[in-house]
């Protein structure tokens, strides 16, 4: 399997100020993985590295082998780079159908397949973006992402103050996004346990590094890491972790 995304010892920040410190990573087509953290250790600052918005202090980034790392967010876009910022950026003055053939480019994802992926926008197709709910909202955001057939898709906390019943929805499409169709995908998310089962690998940051990486389904396991590194209470019921 051929490498996707790597970054060589990577610094960036905002400014003066530096919030990554010497990132290394790597990740495989069609490979999936989780971006965990406390608050401000550094995750969307990653995100916004590879989307491009930040100042590189230095190391350097490749996407399927080529050097992106001078190449602006818009080239890297065209380059493969899909991104669902926290903030969602949909066009709330078009209908969700016009928000997705805006930015449709070639390729396998098209406005009929997005549909198939969240009935709930093809129900509200010519409804304004203003019009639509929080979580409707966000899988717009999602498809409009793969509506520009990228190699790699980037989610800042696709889940975060959305409703119970809309978080099974999008946890189910993402679930189906990532291992039945093959998406690789960066998934930035507070709760561990919600993305650990739709991802091959993690990474917990801590202070802007790496403070641990290995396959999801061994982090899921780990409470003595998962209590150390992100807070995580042992589940109802359950005996406390030992440390070894």
């Amino acid at each position: 399997m051929s490498e996707l995304l790597a970054l060589d010892d990577v610094s960036a920040g905002y400014g003066e100020a530096l919030v990554l410190n010497h990132v290394s990573l790597s990740l495989d087509e069609g490979k999936s993985l989780a971006l965990l953290g406390r608050n401000g250790t550094g995750k969307t600052t990653l995100l916004n590295t590879i989307v491009g918005l930040t100042r590189r202090r230095g190391g350097t980034l490749r996407l399927l082998g080529r050097d992106i790392t001078n190449l602006r967010p818009d080239q890297r876009a065209e380059a493969g780079v899909g991104w669902v910022p926290q903030e969602r950026n949909i066009f709330k003055s078009l209908t969700v159908d016009e928000n997705l053939t805006a930015v449709l480019r070639p390729g396998p994802w098209n406005v009929d397949r997005i549909y198939a992926m969240f009935p709930r926008l093809a129900e509200r197709k010519k409804n304004m973006g203003n019009q639509l709910s929080g979580g409707e909202q966000q899988m717009l955001a999602i498809g409009r992402a793969l509506a520009l057939n990228p190699r790699l898709l980037l989610l800042d906390e696709p889940l975060e103050g959305l409703a119970p019943i809309i978080v099974d929805e999008l946890l189910a499409a993402l679930g189906k996004l990532i291992r039945d169709e093959g998406m690789s995908a960066i998934l930035v998310e507070q709760s561990a346990r919600k993305i650990l089962p739709l991802t091959d690998r993690a990474i917990i940051l801590e202070r802007g590094a790496i403070a641990y990486a290995g396959d999801s389904s061994a982090l899921a396991g780990d409470q003595t890491t998962l209590h150390n590194l992100l807070g995580v209470a042992e589940r109802p019921g359950q005996k406390p972790a030992r440390a070894h």
